[in-house]
């Protein structure tokens, strides 16, 4: 497939997801964390602009002088930009206006793309193709936790639940002691931070080829653990205290039952459904409770060819740390993971919202531990 098509698909993607909002979601920012629609559109198409039009392409004129400042997401290199927090205090740029921005940098980089054969440029732009599949997964955790905090809890559309998913398998794994190779070895994509392969020894492990469910789950609430100190790390249960939590992200209990808000509305907790939307504190009480442990990122890449995986982005113990002989690039794309080391844990796999061909082994994401918006589950080892 050539690039022009694929990068046709990939932003169609965005576009397809974006057909079932109505005009009032785009410009809406619930939370810090959580970015509008409008901006998501315009941040991907700003990528484009800013890397490859801008730079490669003579006397290529900017769409609007003051994108740079209201898209720009956090790479300093590239200059000045408005807080995270405000992205959903504009409404304006229109909607409209945006989508006419996205039209024209998409004829602009299509006219690119169709003589373009540097290795070094293809490259920079499958990077752009893959940052718009991270932001589609963002967008539609995005719109859901907007969706999800409306209190008429409304529907984004009613044939897309994407919560609903059980195990395929019961099983557990076991991997023998030994030193195992960690990191990307193939020629295809991924990103800086999975680079550096290196050598682990790890003891011997057991490892659960299922992930933890709903009623599972509602067994560690209902014996009361959301209110016992001892199973949680001292940063969890000063989380648990001051937010006042005692269940997972979207989960009502509505006249005795528990329901939880899916992008097709307000439904039943169903038991056998995998779970989701937890953080990594209460992944790890979880594992606490039931005397086992969640795994190290390590384990989990060294088992992964083994494992039933991409329904949840599923936590680790890992600290996000460089691998050995990790490099950041120069100038803005640097910025793109390396900064980002400090305070935040390692999730592993891939997960229902994340785009087709955005996933592999090798994979590591990463979120701060108190974060649950994303579709994040528990897979447990001993």
């Amino acid at each position: 497939m050539n690039i022009s098509k694929i990068y046709k698909e990939v932003r169609n993607a965005t576009i397809d997801f974006c057909s079932h909002l109505e005009i009032e979601d785009y410009s809406i920012q619930v939370v810090q964390f959580a970015s509008p629609a409008k901006w998501h559109l315009a941040h991907t198409t700003w990528f484009f602009e800013t890397f490859i039009l801008k730079n490669y392409v003579q006397d290529y004129v900017a769409f609007n002088a003051n994108f740079n400042f209201l898209f720009n997401s956090y790479y300093n290199n590239v200059g000045s930009r408005i807080l995270q927090t405000n992205r959903g205090n504009m409404s304006r740029p229109s909607t409209d206006e945006i989508f006419a921005y996205r039209a024209y940098v998409d004829t602009e980089m299509q006219d690119f793309l169709k003589d373009v054969s540097d290795k070094n440029l293809l490259d920079l732009v499958t990077l752009g193709l893959n940052h718009e599949q991270q932001h589609q997964e963002l967008l539609i955790t995005d719109v859901k936790y907007m969706l999800g905090h409306n209190p008429i809890f409304p529907l984004y559309h009613e044939g897309v639940n994407l919560i609903k998913d059980n195990n395929a398998n019961t099983e557990s794994i076991t991997i023998k002691a030994g030193l195992y190779k960690i990191g990307h070895q193939g020629n295809d994509f991924c990103y800086d931070n999975e680079l550096g392969v290196h050598q682990v020894y790890v003891d011997d492990f057991e490892i659960n080829n299922h992930v933890v469910t709903n009623g599972d789950y509602l067994e560690f609430m209902e014996s009361g653990a959301y209110s016992d100190f001892n199973l949680w790390l001292d940063d969890g249960w000063s989380w648990v205290n001051k937010n006042q939590i005692h269940a997972p992200m979207y989960w009502h209990k509505i006249e005795g039952e528990w329901h939880n808000y899916t992008l097709a509305g307000l439904q039943k907790v169903d038991k056998n459904a995998i779970l989701s939307h937890i953080n990594f504190y209460e992944a790890n009480a979880f594992a606490e409770w039931k005397g086992m442990r969640l795994p190290t990122e390590f384990e989990w890449e060294i088992a992964s060819q083994q494992l039933d995986w991409g329904k949840r982005w599923e936590w680790t113990n890992s600290a996000y740390l460089p691998y050995p002989n990790f490099e950041k690039e120069n100038g803005a794309v640097g910025e793109y993971n390396g900064k980002f080391m400090s305070n935040k844990m390692v999730l592993r796999g891939a997960s229902v919202a994340t785009s087709k061909n955005h996933s592999r082994t090798t994979y590591r994401n990463f979120f701060n531990p108190t974060e649950r918006w994303q579709f994040t589950g528990i897979r447990l080892v001993k």
